[in-house]
């Protein structure tokens, strides 16, 4: 297995860590009710995926 010859420094270390940030979730509105979920997830609110209803209100 590969040894490091050297050591980096901390800000070289960091530096490489720059873009490992979380991101944000990608939220859009349901066509359904209009109100916020996540992409390619069943609506929490109305139980709506790709135009139709998945979750009728007796099914839970």
């Amino acid at each position: 297995m590969a040894v490091p010859r050297n050591r980096h420094s901390n800000a070289r270390k960091n530096s490489k860590r720059a873009h490992h940030a979380k991101k944000e979730k990608n939220v859009s509105n349901c066509s359904n009710c209009g109100k916020p979920r996540l992409s390619h997830r069943l609506c929490p609110f109305c139980g709506h995926y790709g135009g139709r209803a998945v979750i009728t209100e007796g099914q839970e």
